[in-house]
């Protein structure tokens, strides 16, 4: 059974609304973080920063704003399948990203194929994979 699925896009960075550029955005999902996408942003002269959120915040988002932590999302338009904003908060910092729908879509649709939205309980070892998570994410904020 394949465990991941990857997608690479192209967003906007927006730094003013005179000022945008695109960069490469890395889209993954592995089955042994079930509820989890990961977003790894390419900006110039920076390493890679990637960021992990639910997936289902992402799927909502592409349909209504969602999310009231560091994670933001909305559609651009309400009525169709628009492009969407995902808005990233780091104390007072904050990026915004535009990024076209489709793509988006094409990313999760895959995902879905993998495990199914709402059947990621299901998966046999995901009780067991999630100390695991927890456990280098503990670890991660502890050495920060």
């Amino acid at each position: 059974m394949r465990e991941s699925v990857q997608a690479e896009v192209l967003m906007s960075f927006i730094v003013s609304e005179e000022l945008s550029f695109r960069i490469p955005v890395e889209l993954g999902y592995e089955t042994r973080d079930p509820f989890a996408v990961r977003m790894t942003f390419h900006l110039p002269g920076d390493a890679p920063v990637t960021w992990t959120f639910g997936r289902e915040l992402l799927v909502d988002g592409i349909n209504s704003a969602t999310g009231d932590g560091d994670v933001r999302i909305e559609p651009t338009q309400v009525e169709e399948l628009s492009d969407v904003h995902i808005r990233l908060r780091v104390g007072a910092d904050q990026a915004l990203f535009r990024a076209s729908a489709p793509p988006l879509v094409a990313f999760l649709d895959r995902t879905d194929k993998l495990v199914p939205l709402g059947q990621e309980r299901s998966l046999g070892d995901f009780d067991e994979g999630l100390d695991e998570v927890l456990g280098r994410i503990l670890a991660d904020e502890n050495a920060g």
